[in-house]
């Protein structure tokens, strides 16, 4: 359960929309509005059975038991950004939701030239879900034991090394990037793959020796079965689903932090009691040990209280570490 990353939000200030707030007179005003009237629809901007498309059905499991039919739709094209456009576009009256990503509405906007939605203007957050984190790992042929290592065997064998990503502009890939650039090796090479799964096979063959990924179910068992090894997790503290590995803070990049958030959004101007039934709503299903339990079997962590007030500053706080970040690199969404 990700209950606060310390480095990373304690500089956000951030105020969490806890039960209190929902107490009182306004619990009373959620109770009482009249909604939902008919079946919601939560737009999933990826194809379905991938690992964002679980999440959001995980939370559908949950919230329906008090909020009635909520239909899952899947539209994977243009990276994310087209069912993220359907949901910026559509009436605001809460029937229409969106699984928002840090890649929908952080990287991927900044990244394209096209302007299919405003992130900023065009949504409000309702809750936040979860958060996985991205990692590094390493053909096993590879004489690297920790990011020290690595290192020193990059710099080593200058020129000579790349390494993979689910795509160029995703979080993998950023996490990449930082790693590059806080250790001094802008020589290694990038290779963007359509999706993670690719990376993984080539990346067991050899036929590329480093790998920047988000954890998942599938990567902790490689690592387990000693088909990869992983390095190190982006984050400050170590996770509860792979406790022994350690994180790029102990491994002395503490700059090198790259989470993937993922939360529930609607369109600007949905009306505020909606919003706060939808809010209070997910508040109890994150909550709930058997969500918490599939997220971390996927590689997700749960934040905990995250409300619309504390998602909307935390994803504006991403947008200023990130922007400068892809500016200086070039990227480009894939």
């Amino acid at each position: 359960m990700y209950q606060v990353n310390r480095r990373a939000f304690a500089m956000y200030g951030l105020t969490a929309l806890g039960a209190g707030v929902l107490a009182g007179p306004f619990s009373q005003a959620l109770a009482d509005i009249d909604y939902p009237k008919s079946p919601i629809r939560l737009i999933v901007p990826r194809s379905a059975g991938g690992v964002l498309d679980i999440i959001g059905r995980d939370w559908v499991y949950g919230a329906a038991q008090k909020l009635g039919t909520i239909a899952v739709e899947n539209f994977g094209g243009g990276g994310g950004m087209t069912g993220t456009a359907m949901v910026a576009h559509a009436n605001a009256d809460g029937y229409t939701l969106l699984l928002g990503s840090t890649s929908d509405l952080v990287l991927n906007p900044a990244l394209s030239g096209e302007r299919l939605y405003d992130p900023v203007k065009d949504f409000s957050a309702v809750a936040g879900l979860a958060i996985s984190v991205a990692m590094i790992m390493v053909n096993p042929s590879v004489p690297a034991h920790n990011l020290k290592e690595l290192v020193a065997y990059a710099k080593a064998n200058p020129g000579k090394l790349s390494y993979g990503s689910a795509g160029a502009g995703t979080m993998s890939n950023l996490c990449g990037e930082l790693f590059k650039k806080l250790a001094g090796l802008p020589d290694i090479v990038h290779i963007p793959y359509k999706g993670a799964a690719p990376g993984y096979t080539d990346l067991i063959a050899g036929t590329i020796p480093i790998m920047s990924s988000n954890i998942s179910g599938t990567v902790l068992e490689m690592h387990k079965a000693g088909q990869v090894r992983i390095l190190a997790v982006a984050t400050d503290h170590r996770l509860a689903v792979a406790p022994e590995i350690e994180t790029t803070a102990e491994a002395g990049y503490p700059d090198l932090i790259a989470q993937l958030f993922v939360g529930v959004f609607a369109p600007a101007g949905t009306p505020k009691p909606i919003i706060g039934r939808l809010a209070q709503v997910t508040s109890s299903v994150v909550a709930e040990k058997d969500f918490q339990d599939k997220l971390q079997n996927a590689g997700f962590e749960s934040v905990i209280d995250f409300g619309p007030d504390r998602t909307t500053k935390y994803l504006a706080q991403e947008q200023v570490r990130w922007l400068p970040i892809l500016k200086e690199s070039g990227l480009k969404s894939g």
